[in-house]
């Protein structure tokens, strides 16, 4: 999957649960379908409700990355299905 492009990054270890997501969701709707956004978050609740959120949202997860320094990297594609 390294031929991803990713269109925008937003970093969101500075803010906790539920803030973490509406965060990157408001990043998320400033790209346009099928776009790739890079969120940065820390490890525990973000990494789990995050993803989980993103794709009821309508959006689709590609790839989780653990950075071994306590934080990971989600590569989320923009859906469109609501």
């Amino acid at each position: 999957m390294s031929d991803i492009i990713i269109n925008d990054e937003v970093d969101i270890t500075d803010v906790m649960c539920p803030v973490t997501f509406a965060k990157a969701k408001v990043a998320l709707e400033e790209l346009e379908d099928g776009q790739v956004l890079s969120v940065l978050l820390n490890a525990g609740e973000p990494v789990r409700n995050v993803p989980r959120s993103m794709e009821y949202e309508g959006n689709q997860v590609l790839k989780l990355t653990d950075n071994q320094d306590g934080t990971f990297t989600l590569l989320v594609k923009k859906g469109g299905t609501k």
